[in-house]
């Protein structure tokens, strides 16, 4: 499990196409200062597990083509900046939401809306995906735990501080660049128990 709150930015150091998977590495000392073999880290949001850490401040992952097909990892090659978190501790704070690493869909940014402190990003949300989403409540965006400031039928909106402009991914994201999305996991339980109720 983790929280959403993003402790570096890492660096595509290597990646290596598989006949039906791919093994990445990635440069990120903060989250393998302590990371071994058989750990978890999110990279842009999704739950990848360590297989190597390297002397050099990175390790290695090896990303299934289930998992290439359903996010945007697929798109990430040698040199593309990504969003790093370890597994949340059980005694750590949770500064951001429960955020599994399991990526729902993905959508992109379809615009960018500037101002003196703070942006405003619009992104495209996926039907299958809408009825998770509520204003004011909480979104994934590549690994981000966000809250949606703005909403419509295919799309919802996040208004980026400074910190998080400077610190991820997003600050940099150009309309058209594509982005994993993880619902609130609580609101698909709900859903599922309500509906298993009224059968």
């Amino acid at each position: 499990m983790f929280t959403g709150i993003v402790e570096e930015l890492g660096e595509v150091v290597g990646k290596e196409d598989l006949p039906d998977a791919a093994r990445f590495v990635i440069r990120g000392p903060v989250v393998t200062s302590d990371a071994g073999h058989g750990d978890s880290i999110a990279v842009n949001g999704v739950c990848l597990t360590v297989v190597e850490v390297r002397p050099d401040g990175a390790f290695t992952a090896d990303v299934m083509a289930e998992t290439l097909n359903r996010s945007s990892l697929a798109a990430v090659g040698v040199g593309s900046r990504v969003n790093l978190e370890r597994a949340a501790a059980v005694n750590s704070r949770l500064g951001g939401h429960i955020v599994q690493g399991h990526v729902d869909g993905t959508g992109t940014v379809v615009s960018r809306s500037p101002s003196e402190n703070w942006e405003v990003v619009r992104m495209s949300l996926p039907a299958s995906l809408s009825r998770y989403v509520v204003e004011k409540g909480s979104i994934t965006v590549d690994g981000i735990s966000l809250t949606v400031s703005g909403l419509g039928p295919d799309w919802f909106e996040v208004s980026l501080i400074p910190t998080t402009l400077g610190l991820t991914t997003l600050g940099s994201a150009d309309v058209g660049t594509p982005v994993n999305l993880e619902v609130d996991v609580i609101a698909k339980y709900v859903e599922r128990l309500l509906g298993e109720r009224g059968r």
